[in-house]
């Protein structure tokens, strides 16, 4: 299952260059991350489990000025492995092109514990496309 939002680049997301820093991109892909873990999971899902980074892979591939909007898209395209599975983002300007491409690895974590759980397959099911 795809994923997506518009997001509009504030004057507070530029840096020293003009365009969107680069940490803002990486809070960017944790923001979509997030919204597509709660737009699927039960409340029961998100009360007992929190997803975590271990993992970005980030190509930046063009620039975005305040005030530009671009297209965020994530989705999973392979079962996870044990705790950890891949998630693709990307981040599609008004052109059409993209402007920022991701594959980052988020692990499953047992809040009631803090340890790592296996991804069950009922719980991967409505990410993967």
């Amino acid at each position: 299952m795809t994923f997506s939002y518009p997001i509009t680049a504030t004057a507070a997301d530029i840096d020293e260059l003009g365009h969107v820093n680069n940490a803002v991109w990486v809070k960017w892909i944790q923001d979509i991350a997030v919204a597509h873990w709660n737009h699927v999971a039960t409340p029961e899902q998100r009360a007992a489990m929190i997803w975590v980074v271990t993992r970005h892979e980030i190509d930046y591939r063009g620039n975005v000025a305040a005030g530009e909007t671009v297209t965020a898209e994530t989705w999973v395209s392979d079962p996870p492995q044990g705790a950890r599975f891949d998630r693709h983002v990307k981040f599609t300007g008004a052109d059409g092109k993209v402007k920022v491409q991701a594959v980052t690895t988020w692990a499953l974590i047992d809040r009631a514990t803090g340890r790592l759980m296996r991804v069950r397959p009922e719980l991967a099911a409505p990410f993967l496309t």
